[in-house]
Order: C-alpha cells, then structure tokens, then sequence
C-alpha cells in the first residue's frame, strides 16, 4: 500500500464550535466547511477534518456504539509540533483549550504540554529539546 495523503477526522458534538476553536488553534479557516465535514490543511499531506456526531453515526449504524456516548473521554491525541511552544499552548488556552498537563521536559526527548478540545480529544503541543 503507498499512502499519498493523511486525513484525521474527529467526530465532534458542535461543528461550529468545533471549526472556530481549531481554526483559532491552527491559525487558519478550513479549507471545506459544509455541513457535516469541516476540514484544515495541517500540511501539505495532512488534513485534519471535523464530523458531527450525528453524522458519524448515520454511516456507523448499530454496528458500533454511538459516538456521541464518547463525548468527553479521551479517544486520541493529536500530536502537534510546533515552533513557539508557548506562543502556541497559550494561544490554545485563550481558544478555550482545557489544561491537561503544563508544558515540561518529556523522557522521549520533546518539552510538550497537554490540553483537551472542546469534546475532550486530546492536544498535545510539542517541540524537540534543544540540546
């Protein structure tokens, strides 16, 4: 299998919510906002997309348990690193961000702090340990 591109969906409660508080974080609009999918270009080979809960579950159908049972734990991590990790951690905060973790030194060689979203997907921003 080649992989050409990455797209990361979160299924989330509130799109609007949703799309303004991830455009505030990413510093940018989406690049497709329609209703049931908002999407932002993170890079040029990752995309990071926001669907409705209700959405979702309209495909999954009984097939899995609704996500919007999920709404509030923890069920990924969006490992982002960044330059101007503080810049970025306290613009997330001012976007609504929940605190997790403070930024610290991490045993695998990053400083990362960890916040949560507005349904409580996990954020971690990042930045390698200058030696």
């Amino acid at each position: 299998m080649k992989i050409d591109a990455v797209e990361i969906i979160l299924y989330v409660t509130n799109q609007e919510l949703s799309a303004d508080f991830y455009a505030a974080v990413l510093h940018q609009s989406p690049t497709l906002h329609v209703p049931g999918m908002t999407e932002f270009a993170v890079t040029e080979s990752v995309k990071l997309g926001l669907m409705p809960n209700a959405c979702i579950a309209k495909i999954l159908g009984n097939k899995t348990p609704n996500p919007e049972t999920g709404t509030g734990i923890p069920r990924c991590e969006l490992y982002l690193m960044v330059q101007n990790l503080e810049e970025e951690f306290n613009n997330a905060l001012l976007a609504g961000a929940k605190l997790i973790s403070a930024i610290a030194e991490r045993n695998w060689g990053d400083r990362v702090g960890y916040l949560a979203d507005p349904d409580g997907h996990v954020i971690a921003l990042a930045e390698k340990i200058r030696s």
